[in-house]
């Protein structure tokens, strides 16, 4: 089975997250593994969120990838998001690019190298719950200490000639902002509107965004190179600021009782990313300043995390990515992905792996059969260099 097909038939396995059961498509890969004499171990917990770890002896490189996607409908998409169809060059269907594409190459690439007689020396890490906050998921597998290489590498999917080594710090909160009710009429002069309490803590995140926060000399010169990258990707001037400034997103805003009556109750989901040189505790004792109404419940934080540019792991990947692709252009992430919670527990962690950046959680998502194939090159170079 190549690449392709491969990526295409775990695509066709049910994983959204929610509702999070990944049995089925932790099951088919446990049978491949089987299939190529790899001692593997299932860790299940609660509503089939399963995850897949091998116990081969001596690994020295962990390999991960999370089999949960996110929730897909099928009514805008070319092909159906639950097809995996291959066509026009690329497989089709939510999860080709994040990141049932990188999983299969990861699979493609040691399957080539034991079959050429290579004793691949890593350790794989297949888990749930990364869409939802990798509680079941890669925290559960640190928490009891399965995880045994130091030196890790995840394919989350990132431009071809771009490692990631680096991602900002997260922020997410939801908020139960709390008003006095009255008749609107009378509003502002009677009542206390939760709603208008939301709409105050926009405001001071506007400003909080507006101010940019200056970056250690040693960073500065990847904070060009990630801005470069956001503007092929994105198409997006400006791409320092994604790095350099708070970016927020109340992604889910609910509140109020009737449009004649000041509004008692407002709930806000709030998604924050944290650049470097921004404290989170004077982020957080901000917006606790500008919500003094309001109950806040953090349901996920995370610093700002770095691998060294230096370390084992980012050279080893970049040399593989220039030797398939002639350059490399290490970046720094703009979203949040399991590496924060690794790098948090002394891992050096690098992302690198296929996808469509654009299509990432979009209608029509999708990989390259041939950014898939070349993945696999890289990742057959990356195992190799840590067998030897």
């Amino acid at each position: 089975m190549d690449v392709a097909r491969l990526t295409s038939s775990l695509i066709r396995i049910r994983s959204e997250n929610p509702p999070g059961s990944t049995a089925d498509v932790v099951a088919f890969i446990a049978e491949f593994l089987d299939s190529l004499g790899v001692k593997n171990r299932i860790v299940s917990h609660p509503g089939g969120r399963d995850n897949l770890i091998t116990t081969e002896p001596d690994p020295r490189l962990l390999l991960c990838g999370h089999v949960d996607v996110v929730p897909a409908i099928p009514d805008d998409w070319t092909h159906d998001p639950r097809s995996g169809e291959v066509a026009g060059g690329y497989v089709w269907g939510r999860g080709a690019t994040d990141m049932k594409g990188g999983c299969a190459a990861l699979l493609v690439a040691c399957r080539d190298l034991i079959e050429s007689g290579v004793e691949p020396k890593i350790q794989f890490a297949f888990v749930c719950d990364e869409e939802t906050g990798g509680e079941h998921g890669i925290r559960s597998l640190l928490a009891q200490d399965l995880l045994e290489p130091r030196d890790c590498l995840i394919a989350e999917p990132t431009p071809e000639m771009s490692p990631a080594i680096g991602q900002k710090g997260l922020y997410r909160v939801d908020l139960s902002f709390r008003g006095s009710p009255g008749h609107s009429s009378l509003y502002p002069l009677v009542g206390k509107s939760a709603v208008m309490a939301a709409f105050d803590l926009i405001g001071y995140l506007r400003e909080v965004h507006a101010c940019p926060f200056p970056v250690d000399e040693d960073l500065q010169p990847l904070v060009a190179q990630s801005a470069r990258v956001f503007s092929e990707i994105f198409g997006i001037e400006g791409g320092d600021e994604i790095l350099t400034r708070v970016m927020f997103n109340p992604g889910r805003i609910e509140g109020g009782e009737k449009a004649n009556i000041v509004a008692e109750q407002c709930r806000m989901e709030l998604d924050i990313r944290v650049p470097w040189g921004c404290s989170l505790d004077a982020l957080r004792n901000g917006i606790a300043e500008h919500a003094p109404d309001a109950v806040i419940r953090e349901t996920d934080v995370a610093e700002p995390t770095l691998t060294p540019p230096d370390a084992r792991v980012v050279r080893t990947v970049s040399c593989e990515v220039e030797r398939v692709y002639g350059t490399v252009t290490p970046f720094l992430q703009w979203a949040a992905s399991d590496a924060k919670y690794l790098r948090d527990e002394g891992f050096d962690v690098v992302e690198y792996g296929p996808g469509e950046i654009p299509t990432l959680h979009a209608v029509d998502e999708r990989v390259g059969v041939e950014q898939l194939e070349r993945a696999v090159d890289v990742y057959r170079g990356v195992i190799r260099a840590y067998s030897g």
